[in-house]
């Protein structure tokens, strides 16, 4: 049984670049410059010597050509993404557009079935069934790291069983910096196996000027957006709520600044800005104190607050006191887990730290103090995703309204829109994106190309006008401390303040803050005229005025 919508759904035809609907996969490729990663450059060449300086690519109108059949195969990698199963859609359909007795093996569950040999030989009935949907069910993700000399030689054992000749992993900056080394490795060893990466993301820090946008994060943002002007309609019907919205964005805060493009909230906070600025959480929660009372003069008891997953780590004393946690509780182990509940364990822990960080903890609400110590990963980290932040405002804010000689009302309500956004039906973008990277894949596969990650701009336009090629994975990397040690990654794509959406989004802030200036974006539109249905976010469009 499905919806009328999906069944709509599965008859749409996604758009592709004017390059690739002439020629499909059979293109003429466009060599640009030698390449160079974004820092660290000779440890970067050191660690991947073969694939290092490739040069970018772009695809141009090519003659047909008879081309062989190919085995590829395809995994999710990491969390959802609106849009994964038209990647796998565009790879199929191109593949089959190359040769139609090439192959394409999904493997089950992320990395973990490349290494383990768990897979379906995908069909067009298969692929049928997840046309221009949300999910990553068709094959389903996992987060296991390809990253073992052990891990890459098991894979390849795999692929030469099946005589599968590329793998092409969608993912993000941590699947594609796996997706660079898995490259290394095949060509190393002269395998012979090919490795393309797509750009998956809702958070949308994988991104460079060739890499516009991730995948999903146009359709997460549009959901979260609708739900936000749902309660801002809520809010400006009852006005007697301040809703305080946290939004996924563990490391960067594109999601909240969009979705307050979108909808024009009276407090959104930019992670980044806080961090640059140094700003304090007393002086968060000050300013949040100062307008809620100044739009209580007003009549204005309510308001919309958004905030990003990982404010905390970007706020200076709390992100302090988190690395002091992190090593004090590497160090005490055994010692804090022999405690017998958490106030012993507050008090443990108090005792141990710095006195300035001693007192930031101190003064938390008890909640958050226990979230801190509580919710930590295999390695002993604070999982910072898992703090509530936006309840932590809410309690910080009745304190200090409570003590302020403007008495006002105020009530708190807590929201968190996370995995809301991550398996929704692809807007017609994403469908139109993720089918182009997957066909853009395929294209680099058959041009030979390995170690690149699809590439597909000048995306703020219509589809037909959009370029699609290549650019190498070590371009994007550069070398960080992970766990005690430095390793290559992709470097994340953080908010710039200097760039035209935060300074669009600034230029506006103190008038949305006093005034209610809410915007309802309503639902995603699949049917109806362009300006409607096929818009690319704010974001994007600002980032290409």
């Amino acid at each position: 049984m499905i919806s009328a919508l999906q069944q709509a759904r599965y008859t749409y035809i996604p758009k592709l670049p004017a390059v690739l609907s002439q020629s499909g996969p059979f293109v003429g490729l466009k060599v640009g410059a030698a390449t160079q990663s974004v820092d660290n450059q000779d440890e970067i060449k050191a660690i991947f010597p073969d694939t290092y300086g490739l040069p970018t690519l772009e695809f141009v109108t090519g003659k047909k050509k008879n081309l062989p059949a190919v085995k590829v195969g395809v995994i999710l990698s990491g969390g959802q993404a609106p849009g994964g199963h038209n990647v796998i859609a565009g790879l199929f359909d191109a593949l089959k557009a190359v040769n139609a007795d090439s192959q394409l093996y999904g493997f089950l569950g992320g990395p973990s079935g490349l290494i383990d040999n768990k897979y379906l030989l995908l069909t067009e009935e298969l692929i049928a069934q997840y046309r221009n949907t949300g999910g990553f069910d068709m094959i389903c993700s996992g987060r296991t790291k390809l990253e073992t000399e052990e891990q890459f030689a098991q894979v390849s054992k795999n692929c030469q069983k099946h005589g599968i000749n590329a793998i092409v992993i969608i993912g993000g900056d941590d699947s594609n910096t796996n997706a660079c080394a898995l490259a290394q490795y095949m060509l190393s060893n002269k395998t012979g196996i090919q490795v393309i990466g797509c750009p998956k993301t809702i958070d949308g820090d994988l991104k460079n000027q060739w890499i516009e946008v991730s995948f999903g994060f146009d359709t997460a943002t549009k959901v979260y957006s609708e739900l936000i002007g749902n309660i801002m309609r809520d809010a400006n019907s009852s006005r007697k709520y301040w809703h305080f919205i946290k939004l996924m964005g563990r490391s960067a805060s594109h999601i909240a600044l969009e979705c307050a493009l979108q909808t024009h909230p009276n407090v959104c906070i930019i992670s980044e800005e806080i961090a640059d600025k140094r700003i304090s959480l007393d002086q968060i929660v000050t300013e949040l104190c100062e307008l809620i009372i100044k739009r209580s003069e007003r009549g204005n008891d309510f308001g919309i607050v958004l905030i990003p997953e990982g404010l905390i780590e970007f706020i200076p004393e709390m992100n302090k006191l988190i690395a002091q946690l992190n090593d004090l509780l590497s160090l005490q182990k055994d010692n804090f887990e022999r405690l017998p509940d958490m106030t012993a364990k507050m008090s443990f822990v108090a005792e141990r730290l710095e006195p300035d960080s001693a007192e930031v903890f101190n003064n938390l609400p008890s909640l958050i103090r226990a979230q801190l110590l509580d919710d930590r990963d295999p390695h002993g980290n604070v999982q910072v995703s898992r703090i509530e932040t936006e309840k932590l405002l809410i309690s910080m804010v009745e304190e200090k309204l409570a003590k302020s000689k403007n008495k006002v009302k105020f009530t708190g309500l807590a929201h968190f829109f996370g995995y809301e956004g991550r398996c929704a039906s692809p807007s017609n973008f994403d469908a139109n994106y993720c089918y182009s990277l997957g066909y853009t894949a395929a294209a680099l596969i058959a041009a030979g190309k390995t170690g690149y990650m699809a590439s597909v701009r000048n995306i703020a336009k219509p589809a037909d006008e959009w370029t699609a090629g290549g650019i190498p994975l070590t371009m994007m990397m550069n070398m960080e401390q992970r766990h005690g040690k430095s390793v290559p990654v992709i470097r994340k794509a953080l908010v710039e303040l200097g760039a035209k959406p935060f300074q669009t989004f600034a230029a506006q802030r103190k008038n949305w803050g006093i005034e209610t200036s809410f915007v309802y974006p309503g639902p995603i539109q699949y049917f109806g005229p362009a300006e409607v249905c096929d818009q690319p976010s704010i974001t994007l469009k600002l980032e290409h005025q």
